[in-house]
């Protein structure tokens, strides 16, 4: 349903966020209409999730109004904003599995019976009769541990409906479905917003702007810089105003030409979870040089163990994990020495030493160069670091700044340098490579990865993001509760197909055992 601006139901003038002598916010303008899907874009650390912290009574504003309904508020904390109607879908679920559907939803705002007794029957009946009418199909009774990611974000979605929120803030809502739980995610916001709810919805997936909003507004360096109606625009033009310059949304690549040489080989890869369970289940795969695997999956269904195992972070349960036929140690340093080049996800946990200064963490693991005789050069080591710091565009690094000091995304540009700097990297793990990163920085990361390719490397990306594994990927592999279900070629392949095996819908297509079919290995 399109927006009626003249019912501006959210305005939010000159908002302004200082913290300290940082200015986080300068003078933004935004107003949403009722019964409108309004996206909001930028580029990691524009301002997005601090201008709807500010909306939300997460932060408060230093200048600036906000209107709700034509009315100035000023919220001092969350349930403020809850109880004037404002609701926001958190990207990380606020849920408690142990407890049922309607149990979450009712959680803070329960009926009651007398003495306070919280009455059950009632919760159920009115989480059920909010479900239905929203189209939302969902058990009041279920446990939510044992619900799908796409149905806890369903509860996510009642649990502000029962508090009878009319705006709803979703941020990054998509960023652990399949593409089949996006589409009927996407279903519920159209439903909602026909039925006069207002919905924000961040992101950076600007080809799911394009498929749900009304408007967008993009965000940079704190200020709106453009509000624009969703028909007067394309994803290019999109990104074009985030960065400041045209970027390339879809990296530029030659057929892969895989070489005989299997860099990376695993069979029957068993590896327990926290509690004990099999989190990775006889699992067999193999990358080789010359070409880039994309690793496609749910959050959860056994990445984590599988990279962790290749890293030597992990010790697996059985199977066996090769590269050039050479066993993996059983240390990350070992491992290094064997030619693996790791870039994980938990960058400040295992990634960096955001204690650090930024010219140690970018030469670690490559000291031996620097060395002269029996002593190291720190000057040579610092002038490496100048010099990636400069290539990756690592802003706000200096050498001897603290690792911990830069945003999220630089502080991936600072790993990502050191690992795929290093010469005698033969096979590249890289996970969530742009995670946090902007749009430009993204294009640059997945171009480095492209030449690693070219020059003979191996490439194994393991990432939630299906644009991301569509765009690099030569060939994709699916995992499933632990399992390879799927191994596409990546320019066949359809994001529908993927997501149906990311969801268990389609019957797996490759044995996950030592049938497998691979070329001849000459190491």
């Amino acid at each position: 349903m399109a927006s009626d601006t003249s019912k501006h139901v959210v305005e939010m003038r000159n908002i302004v966020k200082r913290f300290g002598n940082f200015t986080a916010i300068h003078n933004a303008n935004i107003t949403i209409g009722r019964g409108e899907i309004h996206a909001l874009v930028g580029e990691n650390g524009a301002g997005k999730s601090t201008l709807m912290n500010v909306l939300y009574g997460l932060l408060p504003r230093t200048e600036g109004d906000v209107l709700l309904r034509g009315k100035s508020v000023h919220f001092s904390t969350p349930n403020d904003a809850i109880a004037q109607g404002i609701g926001m879908v958190h990207q990380h679920f606020k849920l408690a599995p142990s407890f049922t559907v309607a149990e979450n939803i009712v959680l803070g705002a329960e009926p009651t019976l007398a003495m306070g007794r919280l009455n059950m029957r009632r919760a159920e009946t009115e989480t059920g009769e909010l479900s239905k009418r929203f189209g939302l199909d969902l058990d009041p009774r279920a446990m939510v541990g044992s619900l799908s990611v796409g149905l806890r974000q369903r509860v996510e979605i009642l649990k502000t409906l029962y508090r009878k929120a009319e705006v709803l803030v979703f941020d990054e809502p998509t960023a652990v479905l399949t593409p089949q739980e996006t589409r009927e995610l996407f279903a519920t916001m159209r439903q909602l917003a026909q039925s006069g709810h207002s919905i924000i919805f961040i992101t950076h997936k600007l080809r799911e702007v394009l498929a749900v909003s009304d408007r967008i507004s993009v965000m940079k360096q704190g200020e709106i810089v453009a509000t624009i109606d969703n028909k007067d625009v394309t994803a290019q033009e999109i990104a074009s105003l985030m960065v400041g310059r045209s970027v390339l949304l879809r990296v530029a690549k030659d057929e892969a030409k895989p070489g005989g040489r299997t860099m990376l080989n695993i069979r029957n890869l068993t590896a327990l979870g926290e509690r004990g369970e099999n989190a990775v289940h006889k699992l067999s795969l193999s990358v080789r040089s010359g070409e880039i695997v994309g690793l496609a999956g749910v959050q959860g269904n056994g990445q984590d163990e599988l990279v962790e195992c290749i890293a030597g972070l992990r010790q697996p349960a059985g199977g066996k994990i090769e590269i050039c036929d050479k066993p993996l140690g059983a240390t990350p340093a070992d491992n290094r020495a064997l030619g693996l080049a790791y870039v994980p996800a938990d960058r400040g946990g295992v990634g960096l030493s955001l204690q650090s200064s930024i010219w140690e963490n970018m030469t670690v693991g490559h000291l031996p160069k620097f060395k002269r005789g029996q002593f190291l050069s720190i000057g040579d080591a610092r002038a490496r670091a100048d010099e990636l710091i400069k290539r990756y565009d690592v802003r706000g690094a200096t050498l001897d700044k603290a690792a911990g000091s830069l945003s999220g995304g630089n502080q991936q540009k600072v790993q990502i340098a050191r690992e795929l700097s290093r010469e005698d990297g033969s096979l590249i793990i890289a996970e969530q490579p742009s995670q946090g990163v902007d749009i430009g920085a993204i294009e640059s990361i997945h171009r480095i990865l492209v030449e690693m390719r070219d020059a003979g490397k191996a490439v194994f990306v393991i990432s939630a993001d299906l644009d991301e594994i569509f765009s690099i990927s030569d060939r994709i592999l699916v995992i499933y509760r632990g399992q390879i279900v799927a191994d596409l070629k990546a320019s066949d392949a359809t994001q529908e197909e993927v997501g149906r095996y990311m969801g268990g819908l389609e019957t797996p297509i490759v044995d996950t055992g030592a049938s497998v079919k691979e070329p001849a290995r000459v190491c």
